[in-house]
């Protein structure tokens, strides 16, 4: 039966390849965030996220080494956007993180769909790259569902809301930042000096705000974490070397389904029909914008 099974993904395509591994990514790093979501009931933010840091950090120095990535032989002007993106990766990590500890899984996960709509947009307004009125108007689309997630209200709306739209904002900078960098940078490198980074500015913050006693089930949640967080960057980073990136992008959404499931069986937590048409608006405007830019790419 290994056999077989072995077979079978020799003959795979690359397209679909790219879709598992896309669907893998997705599904690490949402199980990654039910995990802290849990731990973070008896450990302070800033000592999980160094916690989890440091062991993933020593994961991906050892996997970069293996593989030989360990090098800075790149343009001055790429290290400078290296650090730009560590920057905006840990903005994104404090305001998502802070939103997941306090918002339904599905909630948060659901608002970070919106990113292929800001990506696209910031696009536009910041690398005058040009989009149709179809683009345009499923944006519009997709931030009317995102509205419909958050609540700006005074019965749904929370600060957390206004946190998990900050992170949205600092992802979408992030990779914008990664857009600009030259292909000489290797992935791993990339990875690593994010993880340090932020490993290094959470441990700075627990000077502050303390660091305490870790009960043995908390400390192996966030063992495991950073395993899953590895295997999610991982996975992020072999799924560009494999396929159309048009037909494998979709497949990201496939983490709703994740955070769905695990809100449920986990915490109990199930979104209201307001909000799920909200996630149906942003997902849809999503996959259009996908579809539409595939379709330019196509053309060219």
């Amino acid at each position: 039966m290994a056999e077989i099974l072995a077979l079978d993904f020799c003959f795979m395509t690359p397209n679909v390849k790219g879709a598992l591994l896309m669907m893998g990514s997705m599904a690490a790093f949402t199980v990654n965030d039910a995990l802290i979501k849990v731990a973070g009931g008896e450990v302070p933010l800033f000592q999980m996220v160094a916690m989890r840091g440091a062991l993933a950090t020593v994961l991906i120095f050892l996997l970069a080494r293996h593989q030989g990535a360990l090098h800075l032989n790149f343009p001055r002007h790429d290290k400078w956007l290296v650090a730009f993106r560590c920057l905006a990766e840990l903005a994104a990590t404090f305001f998502f993180l802070t939103a997941l500890l306090h918002m339904p899984l599905a909630n948060v996960t659901a608002v970070l769909q919106a990113l292929p709509l800001t990506v696209t947009l910031g696009a536009a307004l910041f690398f005058s790259e040009h989009i149709g009125w179809r683009r345009i108007l499923a944006i519009g689309l997709g931030f009317a569902g995102m509205l419909l997630i958050v609540r700006p209200g005074p019965d749904g709306f929370s600060i957390y809301s206004l946190y998990a739209l900050v992170a949205v904002v600092s992802v979408t900078a992030r990779d914008l930042i990664t857009r600009r960098m030259s292909a000489r940078i290797p992935s791993l490198v990339v990875t690593l000096a994010t993880s340090l980074s932020i490993t290094l500015a959470a441990g700075i913050a627990t000077t502050v705000t303390g660091w305490q006693v870790v009960p043995s089930g908390a400390g192996a949640m966030v063992a495991c974490a950073a395993v899953f967080v590895l295997t999610g960057y991982l996975c992020s980073v072999l799924v560009m070397r494999e396929g159309d990136v048009g037909f494998i992008a979709p497949f990201r959404y496939s983490s709703l389904i994740w955070a769905l499931t695990l809100g449920w069986i986990v915490f109990g937590d199930w979104p209201d029909a307001v909000t799920m048409c909200g996630v149906v608006l942003v997902v849809g405007a999503g996959l259009f914008t996908l579809f539409r830019e595939r379709a330019a790419h196509s053309t060219e």
